[in-house]
This record gives structure tokens, C-alpha cells and sequence, in this order.
């Protein structure tokens, strides 16, 4: 089966039906189905003359991708935010974070795993990711190790063990989404999988699986017999 994946528009809100709205989807069909891009969206508020809102909650997807914490100036650089903006997001940002359940998820099959990168999922470029577990397999983060083009990402195993050595992490899982729906995994998802799993033995640090995921569902290479 393969999964198509519906690509994030950059129209302005008021373009948009009334029914495909951020505000709108929400209020009827709640914040979890939401893309990452439309929750940012609704945050920003607004766009301007210059910039929809849409543009401007993608680059600040983008930024936030790239960085798990980001600053104030960091915010204001993107067109469009301006001081009102930024620290309404960054305190947004802040909240979600002290609000986080303290106690770390605990994880065993794949199938738990896919809830943490699934928001990925939607994205045009292949993400590929890193979650870092300690000795008792629980959770203690989910990182963005690589983007790539449209159909394809470049992979080093320096980027991909970077937090898990920081970490002190003793295993990984590493997943990406595949922007064309179709979860068959390339010879290079295979190639780079066996290369990352040899870094991972000179290491110290394992890796568990490789998760190739779409909007509906997930391969894991694992329990699939390609690992």
C-alpha cells in the first residue's frame, strides 16, 4: 500500500476555505491533527503585506528543526516576526517544555516509537532523526540529525550520534519520513542503516531499528527482516 502525502501550502489564510483553516480544523477536529506548520500558524497569528503566514510558519519550522531551543533574536530574523511575535512563541515554547510529563516514555516495539516522529510525517524534504534511550530504553530526546532534498537526505553517522554521545545514550532508534508515500525501503536506506550500525558498535551505542514512515503508518526494518 502506498501513503500520498498532501503538501504544505504557502496561501494566504483568507484564500484558504473556510474548512481547511487552521483555526477552523482545530476547533472541529481537534490540535492533534494539525501539522506542525498549521499549530505554528496559528501561534503567528498573521502574516503581513510582504509574507503570508503560512510562509513565515514554515521558515520558523524550519529554524525550530534545526534547533531545540532558540532565542529571541533568533525568532525576530525570520521575516515577518516581530517582537510581539517572537516572545509570544518563545514563551509558547517555554510552557510546552516546563509542562512536559517528567517521567520519561519507556519504549519496546516500534509501534511506540511512531507517535514521536509521526507530526514528520507531512514535511516535502526527507527528515531524518535520531531518539536517543538510556539503559532502560525510555526516551531522552528526538532529534533532527539531517534534511534533505526532495527525495533524499544525506546521512553521517557524526550527526547522527552527536546527542546520543552528549546524552550518554546507550541505544538509538533513527527513522526518516519518505515525502513520496511509498515506505519501501531504497538500497541506500539499507546501506546507510549497516554503516550507522557499525559507527553505533565502535561506539558502544546500538541501534534498535531503523523506522521508514509516511502520514499512516510506518516500515520498521526491524521486525521487516531488513535490518
Amino acid at each position: 500500500m502506498k501513503y500520498f502525502i498532501t503538501q504544505p501550502t504557502e496561501q494566504r489564510i483568507k484564500e484558504m476555505a473556510v474548512c481547511d483553516r487552521p483555526r477552523e480544523r482545530m476547533i472541529l477536529r481537534g490540535a492533534e491533527a494539525l501539522s506542525d506548520q498549521e499549530l505554528l500558524a496559528i501561534l503567528i497569528g498573521s502574516g503581513n503585506k510582504e509574507r503570508s503566514v503560512n510562509a513565515i510558519a514554515k521558515d520558523l519550522m524550519e529554524l525550530l528543526d534545526k534547533k531545540a531551543v532558540v532565542t529571541n533574536d533568533e525568532l525576530m530574523n525570520i521575516p515577518g516576526l516581530g517582537t510581539a511575535k517572537a516572545t509570544l512563541i518563545g514563551a509558547a515554547l517555554e510552557l510546552g517544555r516546563r509542562r512536559l510529563p517528567p517521567k520519561r516514555r519507556q519504549i519496546s516495539t516500534p509501534s511506540e516509537i511512531y507517535p514521536l516522529v509521526q507530526h514528520y510525517a507531512s514535511r516535502m524534504q526527507e527528515h531524518f532523526l535520531s531518539i536517543c534511550l538510556n539503559g532502560a530504553h525510555e526516551v531522552l530526546s528526538v532529534n533532527v540529525c539531517s534534511v534533505g532534498l526532495v527525495n533524499r537526505t544525506l546521512v553521517h553517522p557524526r550527526e547522527v550520534f552527536t546527542e546520543a554521545v552528549r546524552q550518554r545514550a546507550t541505544a538509538i532508534v533513527v527513522a526518516h519520513n519518505h515525502p513520496s508515500g511509498n515506505l519501501e525501503p531504497s538500497m541506500e536506506d539499507k546501506d546507510v542503516t549497516r554503516r550507522l550500525r557499525q559507527a553505533g558498535d565502535i561506539l558502544g551505542i546500538k541501534i534498535l531499528d531503523h523506522l521508514i514512515f509516511g502520514e499512516e503508518g510506518f516500515l520498521s526494518m526491524l521486525e521487516g527482516n531488513l535490518f
